[in-house]
């Protein structure tokens, strides 16, 4: 298993390095920059500033310069907000870390419980009613879900906050803060939980009714084993390994912030800052942000691999 892990560890560094490749060339080859959306700015002044920021240097001096800074752990700096790169993101990540992990455990555990429900239990009126449901929020657009809930249970019922991380000029902290920004959880937590729990739903439905179909389990039914010990340990394992894609694929996701949900509700996250860098054409803080998602989902892909080899050792032994 050691020696796996270090074979993926290792095909990781050129996929590294094409990705920083392809990321900076995006953003270089781009029309405009944040200098050029200035129009306050004279000509010269624009470039002055062009100079300063190494803008006017050619295209693959400039890559190797920024490649240097990310050997060294340094993102670059943004023309926007005139902070480092890993300081703003450090100021707004951890926000959408919070939001999506809580999402993620609501939103995995209930597709996980009513997909194998529904899969134990097919065209019954209970998996006619899960897909129903599953469609139904599916095909509701997210800022129009993220509209409805605010309507419902902050404008009409008065339960919970409209939006935001924390009341308005609230100082509070310890205990007191927790439950706030447990409160203000609540709508975005729930817009995401309905948005992906359906997805989620379906792919755990499909993989266990193939599994529940194979030979295996209807030898270990044979065999009188308990039908809970033949679901949990015998199915249910087997039903994983096609999840586990998708599992390694959540790494970004957690960090990328759920980009409309958080500008509907006002969440103080990384949709935030990546829309506005995107408008003022910020793209030191794209560029980093977007490098950033690449390095979680190559680990996420990592992760995966890892997961597959523990869930079915044959795939050790073909790597």
């Amino acid at each position: 298993m050691r020696n796996f892990i270090l074979r993926r560890l290792l095909q990781t560094v050129p996929m590294l390095l094409l990705a920083s490749l392809i990321i900076f060339m995006l953003f270089a080859k781009t029309p405009g920059d944040f200098i050029d959306g200035n129009i306050t700015l004279t000509a010269a002044r624009a470039a002055e500033l062009k100079a300063i920021y190494g803008l006017d240097q050619p295209l693959f001096t400039r890559y190797l310069h920024w490649l240097g800074q990310l050997l060294r752990g340094d993102l670059g700096f943004s023309l926007q907000y005139q902070i480092p790169v890993s300081q703003l993101l450090n100021q707004y990540i951890w926000n959408s870390f919070l939001l999506a992990s809580v999402a993620l455990v609501f939103y995995w555990g209930i597709g996980l419980a009513v997909g194998i429900a529904s899969a134990l239990k097919p065209n019954s009126l209970f998996d006619h009613l899960v897909s129903v449901a599953v469609f139904a929020a599916m095909s509701f657009p997210t800022f129009f879900l993220c509209l409805l809930l605010i309507k419902w249970f902050a404008v009409d019922l008065h339960w919970l906050p409209v939006g935001g991380m924390t009341n308005t000029g609230s100082d509070d902290s310890g205990l007191a803060w927790m439950m706030q920004v447990a409160a203000h959880l609540v709508l975005p937590v729930m817009a995401l939980v309905m948005l992906q729990a359906g997805s989620l739903t379906r792919y755990f439905r499909a993989s266990m009714l193939d599994v529940v179909k194979m030979d295996f389990i209807r030898t270990a039914r044979a065999k009188g084993l308990r039908e809970r010990t033949v679901i949990f340990k015998h199915a249910l394992r087997n039903a994983l390994l096609p999840i586990i894609t998708l599992l390694g694929f959540e790494l970004p996701g957690l960090f990328s912030g759920a980009i409309i949900t958080e500008k509907v509700f006002n969440w103080p996250g990384a949709g935030h800052i990546h829309i506005d860098s995107l408008a003022a054409r910020d793209y030191p803080v794209l560029m980093g942000f977007t490098l950033f998602l690449a390095v979680l989902t190559i680990l996420g892909n990592l992760l995966a691999d890892v997961l597959y080899a523990w869930a079915d050792p044959r795939i050790r032994v073909r790597s």
